[in-house]
């Protein structure tokens, strides 16, 4: 079942709680501090459920279509069948939204692809998953993630006497219903707009912590549920045209807290096991299908970067000089640089597990690695491209409201190039990518989205193929000829 932006927004009406500061919001849809995003996710669904674009956002199995991002592939095909439809959504949010509906998907799909891992933990685990992944599948299901525990909470291990309540998310209790969960988990990204969170864990936990490494789906409108928002960067925008980005894209981050909610055994994927909670998504395609998602769309948003910086410079005259044509080919040489990344993932795909397609892992965490060390620098050429031009706009668009007002800003703001409302509009959408809150968040997400660099390149180190490397340089050193001086002497 494909579900229409209609359908989507009405589930956004559950009854969920979303705290902003102290205000309790029930409905995002309408709400100033989420709406308008809102509104960009259930867009994303129209363009899905459009039937012109069927064979793009959508697969079909045994008689019944699904979103393409669930799609368990078996060949090269199907890998770039499927990213064809991840590029296509990230195109729809300029990859300004990370945390789209095909990331969390992308994850339960690869655990779907190797249920034994789960089964292997606890008679009926991957069975669960399976009937899990069938329901989300099958209905169409906005999943959020949150997993990772609130910081500073190991300091008693580090710093004796320095006592805190632990507010972790860990099973409290158990019966054969199920189990009961309280306490905090970050950072759920999208979960306002999500139907359901993904409860699990992306770093590594000691064994004593096996509590806290619950794995679980839960609706976001359970009893005992809540998420509390950071400050919304919509809401304070009072036209689009001031702030186009954070207008329609800010998809909001969210502490989980939940205060005893009971979650059904038949929701329980991995239980009482710390070391495994985040080893389940590197034995199976979870990890690598959903960061493929990233890659894909920070490719996406590389395209908005690249046009942004030459329409800029045109804005500004300087579209001609060489010194700029040289970093505007900097910029494109970015852009097509992680879509060779992107496209290396599935022409080297990988036949894992055995009868299915994955994408390269290493390919997929190289390029992982390459958008956080970037980032930065491409946002940075691009503010430096941008120059002062951004701060010699008026406030608002609302200087067009004066009849005199609009008459000067039309003549003095204008240039040879660019008619004056034009320019102000390009240079305020520029600045809420390089200049605002915004801005500053994507600065944040896009270093730590997949973990802590140190994370990241440690998955490198592990999927790099050492006994090759190891092999190149032995070969080497075996040819190389080394006169006869005679036997070294013992000990010599």
């Amino acid at each position: 079942m494909l579900v229409s932006g209609k359908e989507k927004l009405e589930r956004m009406r559950d009854g969920r709680v979303v705290y902003v500061g102290s205000e309790k919001v029930t409905d995002v849809t309408t709400h100033p501090a989420f709406r308008h995003a809102a509104q960009s996710v259930a867009d994303l669904y129209d363009r899905k459920a459009d039937p012109a674009k069927r064979d793009v956002f959508s697969y079909e199995e045994n008689g019944e279509h699904f979103s393409i991002y669930w799609l368990r592939c078996r060949n090269r095909d199907d890998l770039a069948r499927r990213t064809r439809g991840l590029k296509a959504i990230a195109d729809g949010t300029y990859g300004l939204i990370g945390r789209t509906p095909d990331h969390v998907a992308g994850m339960v799909t690869g655990l779907a692809m190797k249920p034994e891992v789960l089964e292997e933990l606890g008679a009926g685990r991957g069975r669960n998953l399976m009937a899990y992944y069938e329901y989300a599948r099958k209905n169409d299901i906005y999943l959020a993630f949150a997993c990772v525990p609130p910081t500073g909470i190991r300091s008693p291990d580090m710093f004796p006497g320095q006592e805190r309540k632990d507010p972790t998310l860990r099973v409290v209790d158990e019966d054969a219903d199920g189990v009961t969960i309280s306490g905090m988990k970050m950072l759920a990204t999208g979960a306002v707009f999500a139907d359901e969170v993904w409860i699990g864990n992306l770093i590594p936990l000691d064994e004593k912590y096996k509590k806290e490494g619950i794995t679980c789906a839960v609706p976001m409108n359970a009893p005992g549920v809540s998420l509390w928002a950071r400050q919304s960067y919509e809401q304070p925008v009072r036209n689009e045209a001031d702030y186009p980005l954070s207008y329609r894209f800010d998809e909001t981050d969210s502490v989980l807290v939940c205060d005893r909610v009971k979650v059904p055994w038949e929701r329980v994927f991995l239980h009482d096991n710390g070391a495994m909670s985040r080893t389940i998504y590197i034995k199976t395609p979870a990890n690598c299908y959903a960061n493929h998602q990233s890659n894909v769309r920070f490719w996406a948003k590389m395209g908005l970067v690249v046009g942004l910086a030459s329409r800029i410079c045109q804005a500004n005259g300087v579209d001609r000089i060489p010194g700029v044509r040289e970093t505007l080919g900097r910029l494109a040489a970015l852009e097509a640089t992680i879509g060779g990344l992107v496209q290396g993932q599935i022409e080297a795909w990988e036949a894992f597990p055995e009868g299915w397609a994955c994408y390269n892992r290493r390919h997929m965490y190289a390029a992982l690695n390459w958008c956080q060390e970037h980032h930065t620098e491409i946002i940075d050429t691009l503010r430096t491209l941008v120059g002062g031009a951004a701060l010699q706009m008026p406030a608002s668009i609302d200087v067009l409201a004066d009849p005199a007002l609009r008459e000067r800003f039309g003549d003095w703001w204008a240039t040879p190039s660019m008619e004056a409302l034009k320019r102000m509009k390009l240079y305020k959408l520029v600045w809420d990518l390089i200049g605002s809150e915004f801005a500053g968040r994507h600065m944040l997400y896009e270093k730590f989205y997949a973990g802590n660099s140190i994370i990241v390149r440690n998955q490198s180190d592990r999927e790099a193929p050492w006994d090759r490397f190891h092999g190149i340089v032995d070969d080497l050193l075996e040819g190389i000829e080394v006169p006869d001086y005679g036997a070294a002497e013992p000990g010599h």
